[in-house]
């Protein structure tokens, strides 16, 4: 393997890495934060009851023009396995 093959390869591993931890690593809070405190696509972890036992919240942030944002991107919500 050529040294340049070398340095792309660790380049990659060590963005999907990332990418990886930022998922594995989301923020845990207490209560949903309110509309427009999350950036577009910002996970975090909702610890408040409100899912089956064993699962937690997962609110995927949101875009909406009515604060501030440019598109009409709807925040998501779900249940999912604690980890």
């Amino acid at each position: 393997m050529s040294i340049g093959r070398a340095v792309a390869f660790a380049l990659i591993l060590c963005a999907t890495a990332g990418i990886a931890a930022t998922v594995a690593f989301a923020e845990v809070v207490r209560r949903e934060p309110a509309m427009g405190a999350l950036k577009l696509g910002q996970r975090v972890l909702v610890d408040e009851s409100s899912c089956p036992k064993g699962q937690i919240k997962e609110v995927i942030g949101d875009d909406r023009v009515k604060v501030g944002g440019t598109q009409r991107i709807e925040r998501q919500k779900r249940c999912i396995p604690r980890r």
